[in-house]
């Protein structure tokens, strides 16, 4: 999965102070700065990979978007998305590379391992990075058993279709639920020459049918018409998750900085922003630095007088 270009990350630092520490002293031991502490957070019940798979058969449509860090996992948790992929599009999101390729085990692991804590209700799934998935079966596994023992996260994600079947199996045997992930493969992009839609019918079929067939739970089709992914859809038990693949799929996912209007430059056409959150980040960080430069901020309200 790949958005087209890179945006900063998303600061989880020095944040907004709470209102009880800008209008009396700190409490003794308070954290100095806005915090996003994991709290005993309980949820009713977490999303788990059959319960995923099931609600194809049940009609409901599912929603799944990426998370990179504790305070965006939390706020799209609360907000009731059912999975979060902690994606490699953290290379292009977070790091601001050009691509996914970029993106490491260990850059993955620690990402997740925040998500992890962060979500409690959603299910969390993890890609597992170039080119892992190509070492074969036994290595694929060591590398998603690190995943779920070092991280709180369910589940990975696996680009590729017939070729890495065994490797689907492999997992799938060991006790590591799996999503699939065919039509375009942005750990592929400079086989296929860029990000470009996938029109090959026969091909996605039967790399669909095969990661079902491997034991996979759910599958992602990105950037495929939506004829073939309709069809694709109507030929499989599990789910399909659509990213550039139209309605008929039986879920949907985007890339969260896409969905937030973070991503600078091109969007890709199968975007829908909800918001454009780069303005208003703009717009605040200009109010701020014309406040502290008028020297209106801080006033005796963000202050302590003893």
């Amino acid at each position: 999965m790949v958005t087209m270009n890179p945006a900063p990350e998303p600061s989880s630092g020095a944040a907004t102070q709470s209102a009880a520490s800008t209008t009396s002293p700190e409490p003794s031991g308070a954290a100095p700065y806005g915090s996003h502490t994991a709290t005993a957070k309980t949820s009713a019940s977490r999303m788990t990979a059959p319960a995923f798979s099931a609600a194809k058969a049940s009609g409901r449509k599912l929603a799944m978007i990426t998370a990179y860090d504790f305070p965006t996992a939390r706020l799209v948790d609360d907000a009731g998305i059912d999975a979060i992929l902690v994606g490699d599009s953290l290379a292009m999101t977070v790091q601001g590379h050009d691509s996914t390729l970029p993106a490491t085990l260990e850059h993955l692991i620690y990402h997740a391992e925040i998500v992890g804590r962060a979500a409690t209700r959603a299910l969390a799934i993890v890609d597992l990075p170039f080119p892992i998935g190509h070492f074969g079966p036994d290595r694929t596994l060591e590398a998603a058993a690190r995943i779920v023992q070092q991280t709180r996260c369910q589940a990975v994600k696996i680009e590729g279709g017939v070729e890495l079947a065994s490797v689907i199996r492999r997992l799938a045997t060991a006790g590591i639920p799996v999503m699939g992930h065919v039509g375009l493969l942005p750990q592929s992009v400079h086989a296929t020459g860029g990000y470009r839609v996938q029109r090959d019918r026969e091909r996605i079929l039967a790399d669909a049918k095969a990661v079902q067939d491997a034991g996979a739970f759910a599958i992602v089709l990105e950037c495929v018409p939506t004829p073939i992914a309709a069809e694709v859809t109507a030929a499989l038990a599990i789910p399909t998750i659509g990213i550039g693949a139209g309605p008929e799929c039986d879920g949907q996912v985007l890339v969260l900085h896409d969905l937030l209007g973070l991503t600078s430059g091109h969007v890709p056409r199968f975007v829908k922003q909800y918001l454009d959150l780069r303005s208003l980040i703009g717009d605040a960080v200009r109010r701020y630095v014309a406040d502290v430069r008028d020297g209106h901020f801080p006033d005796a309200s963000q202050s302590f007088a003893k």
